[in-house]
C-alpha cells in the first residue's frame, strides 16, 4: 500500500498553537484518534486566522471553505500530551490557498500528525468567488507574519 507523504512548509509558518490532548480526543485504541487530529487542525487554523486578523469565517470579507483534506499520521499522542500544533500558509492562489498543519509532541519533539487542508473563498452566498475577488491583502497579511514568525 502506497502511503501519502506531506511536507509542512517551514518558510510559510504563521502561526503556533498550545494544546492537550483530552479525553474526548482519545479512541479505543487509546490515543490520539483520526477525527480528533482533523478537529484539532481545525481549532489550530481558527486560531491562526485570528493571528492573522481575521475571524475564519470572514477572511477579508471572505469565507474559507474546506475543498480537501490530507494527513500524514506519524506517531501516537497519548491522554494528557502537551501539543504543539503548528501552521503555515501556501500563497493565494487563484480562489484559494493550502494550509498546513503539523502536531508536535512538547514533550519529545516528535510529530504526530502532518496536515494540508485546501481552502477556496466564497461569498457571503457560499458560492466561490472569482480568482479577482481574492485579495491581495490576504496574501500581504500572512507572508508579513510568516517573515515574522521565522524571526
Amino acid at each position: 500500500m502506497e502511503r501519502i507523504r506531506l511536507e509542512f512548509p517551514e518558510q510559510r509558518l504563521v502561526h503556533r498553537h498550545a494544546m492537550t490532548i483530552r479525553v474526548s480526543d482519545i479512541n479505543y485504541g487509546q490515543h490520539l484518534g483520526h477525527d480528533s487530529v482533523v478537529s484539532l487542525a481545525h481549532e489550530a487554523r481558527g486560531q491562526a486566522w485570528q493571528a492573522l486578523g481575521f475571524p475564519e469565517w470572514d477572511v477579508d470579507g471572505l469565507m474559507s471553505i474546506v475543498s480537501d483534506l490530507a494527513v500524514q499520521y506519524q506517531g501516537e499522542g497519548k491522554l494528557g500530551d502537551a501539543l504543539v500544533v503548528e501552521t503555515a500558509m501556501d500563497p493565494v492562489s487563484g480562489k484559494g490557498l493550502g494550509v498546513h498543519h503539523r502536531l508536535v509532541r512538547v514533550g519529545d519533539g516528535s510529530v504526530l500528525a502532518t496536515v494540508r487542508v485546501g481552502l477556496v473563498f466564497a461569498g457571503p452566498d457560499g458560492l466561490a468567488v472569482p480568482s479577482a475577488r481574492v485579495s491581495d491583502e490576504i496574501e500581504r497579511t500572512v507572508a508579513a507574519l510568516a517573515c515574522e514568525v521565522a524571526r
